[in-house]
């Protein structure tokens, strides 16, 4: 009996340790912070794009 129990006891503690919590979900407020944060940075990044194939057309 005692080894049941020592054996379930074993179980439960490994389970316990090894299961990750639930990441918290963001409010919608933070969602579209972050998706504006996200828009904003492909806007630069498609800007940059663009000046370095006009550097590249105006080199040649």
């Amino acid at each position: 009996m005692k080894k049941i129990l020592l054996m379930c006891a074993l179980v439960f503690s490994l389970g316990a340790f090894t299961t990750s919590c639930k990441e918290k979900k963001d409010t919608p407020a933070e969602q579209v912070e972050e998706a504006a944060e996200d828009v904003g940075d492909e806007i630069e990044e498609g800007a940059e794009e663009v000046e370095d194939e006009i550097d590249d057309m105006s080199d040649k």
